[in-house]
This record gives structure tokens, sequence and C-alpha cells, in this order.
């Protein structure tokens, strides 16, 4: 079957390693299931595997890809949580957990094998591709607002680096939960989106906002990190999911951190209940996940390189 892999580990170069070509078809295992992809899309973790974060050279050829949707042996329409040995269901009770790609080949590809306890129905209302965008980067985004933040309609929270596909879902969600969002980014037209999406304001990295925040989104890192510590409200929460600029800030204001008793919460993607709820969400306010652009599989290089450099906004979606 035709699929996007990783064929080499290259931290300095990622894309290197990234091959295009025929790998082998799952096969049938005891209480996992089979899905033909109708639809997957781009995670930065893809990203990180093609540099050997968590992933080692033994593993080789991995084929890439956490999200998907698509169809059962048994005809049905499904969304895949991708984190696998969270229960014990289909791997054992002793299996640390994981995200596919880093112990079970991905779903860039034609098939994907995964747990049947990892399926979830797709809601009718959302098409593939919109589906596909939010068992990682969304459901992200929903455990650090709803679960780890814990804000409640009416709290402000800021959104660190808009456009970035935590970023976006960040904002849409909040939105709709009645929340007043923050923005920031580099980018003159992406803090307009921002807008457009449901950001009260969006503003430049390091910019004073109108009043300090209940919550801060952060996924940036480094870059920002003192920026997200100095906007929050005494006792505020700050949840980080990623370091995308790096994870050693040049000042870590730590006396800040405990004077104002604030809080800093690690967050990794979100447990399947909490994507059944995503999914209810997004089913029952009408909010859909922001996609930049759709693909076919065979153009997967174009769309590593957009997300490599940040040319997006939302999220890109390969299909077959």
């Amino acid at each position: 079957m035709f699929a996007a892999y990783a064929a080499r580990i290259d931290s300095d170069q990622p894309l290197d390693g990234l091959e295009l070509g025929e790998r082998p078809a799952p096969e049938p295992r005891p209480g996992w299931s089979t899905v033909t992809v109708k639809a997957a899309s781009l995670n930065h973790h893809d990203l990180w595997t093609l540099r050997g974060v968590g992933f080692k050279e033994e593993q080789l050829p991995m084929i890439l890809g956490c999200d998907a949707a698509g169809i059962d042996e048994n005809g049905n329409e499904v969304v895949i949580h991708s984190v696998i040995g969270q229960s014990g269901h289909g791997v054992g009770p002793r299996e640390p957990r994981s995200l596919l790609t880093e112990r079970y080949q991905g779903t860039f590809a034609e098939q994907v094998s995964v747990p049947t306890w990892n399926l979830l129905p797709k809601p009718a209302g959302l098409t593939f591709e919109q589906a596909a965008c939010l068992p990682t980067s969304w459901l992200t985004a929903y455990r650090m607002l709803f679960t780890n933040a814990g804000v409640r309609p009416g709290d402000s929270v800021l959104v660190q680096g808009a456009g970035g596909g935590v970023a976006t879902a960040a904002i849409v969600l909040g939105k709709a939960a009645g929340l007043r969002v923050y923005a920031t980014s580099r980018d003159e037209a992406k803090r307009k989106r921002a807008v457009e999406l449901g950001a009260a304001d969006a503003f430049e990295p390091g910019a004073r906002l109108p009043h300090r925040v209940d919550a801060v989104i952060e996924t940036v890192g480094a870059a920002t990190w003192s920026h997200s510590v100095k906007s929050l409200r005494p006792g505020g929460t700050l949840v980080i999911s990623g370091a995308t600029s790096g994870d050693r800030p040049a000042h870590a204001e730590l006396t800040r951190i405990f004077f104002l008793e604030l809080k800093v919460v690690g967050s990794t993607m979100g447990t399947k209940d909490e994507l059944e709820d995503l999914l209810s969400f997004c089913t029952t306010t009408g909010i859909r996940p922001v996609i930049d652009d759709v693909l076919p599989l065979d153009r997967a290089r174009e769309g590593f390189e957009r997300m490599a450099a940040g040319d997006l906004f939302g999220k890109i979606v390969l299909t077959r």
C-alpha cells in the first residue's frame, strides 16, 4: 500500500528522512481493527519523529501520522483515538502509553491497524477531513482548556502562537465555551484571522494585554514563556503542551511564579472520553476544525514543508 514514512532520522534536516512509496499492509491481529483511511492530518509530532525525538533508529521504517478518520472492516465511519495502551485493550495492561508512530505504524497510508477500543463513531455532521483534525491537536487544546486550565464561561485566556493547530483549536473552542480569548502572532494576517475566529483581540508576541488573564495556553515555549507568565493574574494557570521554539527560556520567571502562586501544568493529548466529548461538542455547537489545506497523500512532502516553515493557519489534511 502507498504510504508516507520515516526512512531515516536526521535531527537537522528532518524532511530528508521522509519517503513516499509502498509499505506492507497491516496484518490482522486479535483485538485490533484495520481502518481504511479516508483522511489524516499532520502534526508537529510527525516532524519530531523524523528528528528522532522519542524514537529509535531500529524502529525504522515507520509510517507517519497520528490522526485519521476512515471506515472499519464492518463499514462503520470511525475516528481513531491515537493514544495506544491507555487502557490495556488490545495491547496488554502493562504496556506504557504511546502515540501512533512511537511504537506502531501510523495513519499516512491507505490502511492503519489500531486496537478496536481506540475507535469512536464519526458524527454524521463531520466530514472525514474535519474529523481527522480532532484526535491530536484539537483534543490537546480541549484538555488544556477544560481539564487542566479548568476555565469557566466568562474567564479570560491567552493563546500564544495563533496559526498552529493547537492554538487555532483553543481559540475556536474557547470562544464557543464563552471564554474571552486573546491571541498572539508575529504575523499580522494570522492575528486578523484569530479575531475572525473569535478572539477578542490579537497582539504581537510580548505585547501588554488589556488585563491579566485567568489562564495561558502555551505551545510555543522559550520564545513566549516570559510573556505567558507575566500575563497571568495571581493564582492563574499556565498550561503547556509543546515548545516549538525550544524548551529553555532565557527567563524562567521563578520568582513571579511562586510569589503570585501561579500554577504551571503540563498537558499531553487527552483521553478517549475527552475525544468523545470533543466530538459531541463540535456536533452540538456547530464548530468545525480550521483546515488550511487538503492535499492528496502523494503530496505529503509539500504539507510537511509548509508545517516545518510555519506557513499555515490551521490543519493540513492528507486524503486518498
